[in-house]
């Protein structure tokens, strides 16, 4: 045993040597031989460094850390900026918290990537990616989000998040929280006790979430007081208790939640029982804006959704103002679309125009709620029965997924550039999915 420990720090040792000597890729492209000034290397992961962590650890700004397949019980903090984090495969690398830990991934300084891996099992998020210390401490608020007190709002700036499978984590799969500039695509996340994909607390935000699948879950997508060129576009939110949620929290700064374009997204069937139970009882219903305002809700498929397509309410005293609801297709939904204030908040200016709509509560909201004109859809009265939600399961217990899409050329690719604002989607281009939008990836179908 004693011969075996000298072994284990001789080797440490030889690495942290290499690197702090200038180390750098040789022939083989492993981490050998001397580094030149501002050249960048791949740290591979168990050839280089026995742990993702101690590979981080290694890395410089441009450095890419590529992970070969395994199982990894660790908890990874990438505090160096423009470092990218890759996994060689989505399926077989796997960051497994065991129940053991808060987060699986958590980025702390920007233009870091993390890409082309698995992160499952931690009590709180498979990958935080937060400005907030507080929050990178894992210091959760009483009802799932994070209260950081008097912690001023810090943002970090420039992220990405690409091909990340996140499942079973206690409450968020794939968390920007106090996040700027940056970019949540080609994922998967389900069995999130909270919230699938979240976005929190920045303004102005400057994120785009596209092209995800987000099922199983408690709400499929939460943007919670994230304000300012927010696009939540293409993505498949079928399968969870809820399937969006935009709205304003007083648990969290930046207050009221304004400006989002939610556009082009697939939400539909968000019933399922075999998902975690959320705190506040939600069920059936595809869209949430929850004293949310001047957001544009625009050629969404909103579908089969028991309770309801869309409601609009108020938080506590923070009113629903200007929400644009245009050219979206609502089809076999409890009732299409819903206003309903149970306090004394009220909202105004909310407005339908060139919607498919069946059914309102209250009736006739496409003619007295128009954006500007009058709205020449249909909208008769609904009857709201509001179903009572079943009781949900344990995050561990949610089925897992199979397999998804590989990152293009994993192991072949350097590093990424992350860029220092994302360019935004241009939503007119943005066109109403089909009911089948990335079904292939899915395990929740819409029928």
């Amino acid at each position: 045993m004693p011969r075996l420990r000298l072994r284990v720090m001789a080797a440490l040792l030889s690495t942290l040597t290499c690197v702090l000597a200038g180390c750098g890729p040789g022939d083989d492209g492993s981490n050998h031989g001397r580094r030149p000034p501002g050249a960048h290397v791949t740290i591979r992961v168990p050839a280089d460094a026995p742990t993702i962590s101690a590979a981080v650890s290694l890395a410089h700004a441009g450095d890419l850390v590529l992970v070969a397949s395994g199982e990894y019980h660790e908890s990874v903090q990438v505090s160096t900026p423009r470092v990218t984090l890759r996994g060689e495969s989505r399926d077989k690398v796997v960051i497994d918290g065991r129940l053991q830990q808060p987060n699986g991934i958590v980025v702390t300084a920007p233009g870091v990537a993390v890409e082309n891996l698995t992160v499952k099992n931690n009590t709180q998020n498979g990958v935080l990616v937060t400005g907030s210390a507080k929050a990178a401490a894992g210091l959760p608020g009483q009802s799932g989000g994070y209260d950081t007190g008097d912690e001023p709002v810090t943002f970090l700036k420039s992220f990405l998040v690409s091909h990340v499978t996140a499942t079973r984590n206690g409450l968020y799969g794939i968390y920007a929280f106090s996040a700027q500039n940056g970019v949540i695509e080609d994922s998967y996340t389900s069995g999130a006790s909270d919230s699938g994909i979240y976005v929190g607390q920045c303004k102005p935000c400057h994120i785009v979430v596209r092209d995800n699948i987000a099922e199983l879950n408690a709400i499929g997508y939460e943007g919670t007081n994230a304000s300012g060129a927010i696009y939540v576009v293409g993505n498949r939110l079928v399968g969870n208790r809820v399937g969006l949620t935009t709205n304003s929290d007083h648990q969290e700064k930046l207050l009221p939640q304004q400006g989002a374009t939610i556009a082009g997204n697939l939400i539909a069937a968000n019933q399922q029982t075999a998902t975690p139970e959320q705190a506040d009882g939600g069920w059936g219903t595809g869209i949430g804006i929850d004293g949310g305002s001047d957001n544009q809700f625009l050629r969404n498929r909103i579908a089969d959704n028991r309770n309801a397509g869309l409601v609009i309410s108020a938080t506590a005293d923070v009113p629903p103002v200007g929400n644009r609801i245009v050219d979206n297709t609502f089809t076999g939904n409890g009732i299409d679309v819903g206003w309903t204030f149970p306090t004394a908040t009220r909202g105004r200016g909310n407005c339908l125009r060139d919607n498919e709509l069946r059914t309102t509560v209250p009736a006739r909201l496409a003619t007295t709620a128009s954006c500007p004109l009058p709205d020449r859809s249909p909208s008769p009265a609904g009857r709201w029965a509001t179903p009572k939600a079943p009781g949900g399961i344990p995050f561990t217990e949610v089925a897992a997924p199979g397999p998804q899409p590989q990152f293009p050329h994993a192991t072949t690719t350097g590093a990424t550039a992350v860029p220092a604002v994302p360019a935004l989607p241009k939503t007119a281009d943005v066109p109403l999915p089909s009911a089948s939008l990335l079904a292939a990836r899915a395990r929740v179908q819409t029928s």
